[in-house]
């Protein structure tokens, strides 16, 4: 997926400005998408360009001007075109899984303050997620907002599954803090 892609599938969602767009990526697909604001505002001009959306300024009355963007019929078709396109799953690439191997020749329980760093910021996350869940998603749901909370429950359950594993990992490391280092054989 690309920056695109998902600023288009946003614009969808609320024609909004560049500004409004780095908010809601902040609050929203920001929690699996990162993009600076810079990115954004880069990716909006060379979207205008290609004609997948369109920009309207808005004169502000008490604020700024401002540029609305929406999607162009182009830009539709390049979302219809994306979404058929086949995805494959993304492989993991986290220094801590390295980290954790590397533990079996060091000091085991130097890992330990670095996990419970870890099991705090997805424990963070899962409360965040829980609170967007319990104001935004109660009641019957329209398509858009039952797609939306499916995207939401992929969140949750990643989180859980990352607190599982970090309090596995902490109990494992605990249990190796008085194990010797292994040394390498000659």
């Amino acid at each position: 997926m690309s920056l695109d892609h998902a600023l288009l599938v946003s614009l969808l969602e609320k024609p909004s400005s560049g500004y409004e767009l780095a908010r809601r990526f902040d609050r929203s697909i920001g929690y699996f998408w990162h993009a600076t604001h810079q990115q954004i505002y880069k990716v909006l001009a060379r979207m205008e360009e290609a004609g997948w959306i369109s920009g309207e300024l808005q004169a502000g009355e008490a604020a700024p001007d401002r540029k609305l963007y929406s999607v162009s019929r182009a830009g539709r078709s390049e979302v219809a075109r994306w979404l058929a396109e086949p995805t494959e799953p993304e492989g993991v690439r986290d220094s801590l899984m390295v980290k954790l191997r590397g533990a079996a020749f060091g000091e085991a329980g130097a890992l330990i303050p670095e996990l419970e760093h870890h099991r705090a910021l997805h424990a963070n996350r899962l409360t965040a997620y829980r609170v967007i869940e319990a104001r935004d998603f109660s009641g019957t749901l329209d398509r858009q907002r039952a797609l939306q909370y499916q995207v939401l429950k992929s969140g949750i359950r990643y989180e859980q599954g990352w607190l599982e594993w970090c309090e596995e990992a902490i109990a494992l490391l605990h249990g190796h803090e008085q194990d010797p280092p292994r040394r390498e054989k000659k």
